[in-house]
């Protein structure tokens, strides 16, 4: 195994992660709610009266965030070793799993994690077995 030294950014990384706890925990001690994207966006399709403001202005700023980076630097190429089916195949099983359980990665496994949740350590143990297993076959036994 080597390490692509290019892309290695541990320190962005941790500063990365470090601003997504102390927004998860502004955010639940604010609004009393888990910073979980799924949750977020899944309001939105049975809004409750006076729930869809905040909602929709989350998912206005998760849009917005990359408009406004790229003012500050450069913006990165995206590179997708897949073809346009394979990502929609991808994109409905990762809808489909996260409705299957009750909440997406950040919701489980940050925000989850944090207030030791055992239903949440079971879930990102199980999607993190399966990204494994399935990085393992794909790289591995059918390269």
């Amino acid at each position: 195994m080597t390490i692509d030294w290019n892309h290695f950014t541990p320190w962005a990384s941790l500063a990365g992660g470090v601003l997504l706890g102390l927004a998860s925990a502004l955010f639940i001690l604010v609004n009393g709610r888990v910073l979980g994207i799924s949750g977020i966006l899944g309001g939105l399709l049975r809004p409750r009266a006076g729930d869809a403001a905040w909602r929709l202005s989350f998912i206005a700023g998760l849009l917005a965030a990359p408009a406004v980076w790229s003012l500050f630097a450069a913006p990165v190429a995206p590179r997708i070793e897949a073809g346009p089916a394979l990502l929609v195949v991808a994109g409905l099983l990762v809808g489909w799993g996260t409705r299957y359980g009750s909440g997406c990665t950040s919701g489980h496994g940050v925000c989850g994690l944090s207030r030791m949740s055992p239903r949440s350590l079971v879930a990102t143990l199980a999607f993190m077995g399966t990204g494994f297993a399935t990085v393992f076959v794909m790289r591995h036994l059918l390269a």
